[in-house]
């Protein structure tokens, strides 16, 4: 109902906005934040690092993931291919986890957004943005505190504060 008392053009990035408010609550089932779950899907970006994209930052947090890439094959295969993998493993796992996964025994949403990285400040805004998640979600006091990220476990070629490098391609 809200959405609709906004004008057309506004209504997609209200709506966006709004998820993200929600998914930064920690709504829904959180399964993400069990360490094992989180290091398995850390892992996961890590795998194919250099082969079919390369990883330049990400962060696990409780529901949610982000993960900047420069894609070096299709993005909608890599990312499919991240949430299978990581799904049979966390639903195999979840009744010795004690997880509460969903009756619907999907762990991921269908869909993923995004980005277009337009030039290298945008870059930074972004890698700033993924490092800063746990912070603004009250999670931590600082990025350094949350231990699924390229802040604690990066990899060669991962996003710092000041990186000189600019990806092209898509962001997801």
């Amino acid at each position: 109902h809200e959405l609709r008392r906004l004008p057309e053009a506004h209504r997609e990035s209200a709506k966006r906005r709004k998820i993200e408010q929600w998914l930064d609550s920690g709504m829904g089932c959180c399964a993400l934040r069990h360490p094992e779950v989180a290091r398995y899907v850390q892992n996961s970006f890590l795998h194919f690092h250099g082969e079919r994209y390369h990883l330049h930052a990400w962060r696990v947090m409780p529901n949610h993931v982000h993960v900047l890439i420069e894609p070096l094959m299709d993005l909608a295969l890599i990312v499919q291919g991240w949430k299978s993998f990581t799904s049979r493993w966390v639903l195999r796992n979840s009744g010795a986890l004690g997880l509460q996964v969903p009756l619907s025994g999907k762990l991921w949403m269908r869909e993923y957004w995004d980005r277009y990285i337009r030039d290298e400040d945008h870059y930074r805004k972004v890698v700033d943005y993924i490092h800063q998640n746990p912070v603004s979600a009250g999670l931590c006091a600082n990025p350094e505190a949350w231990p699924w990220s390229s802040v604690v476990g990066g990899v060669p070629g991962s996003a710092v504060p000041g990186s000189a490098g600019v990806p092209a391609g898509n962001a997801l």
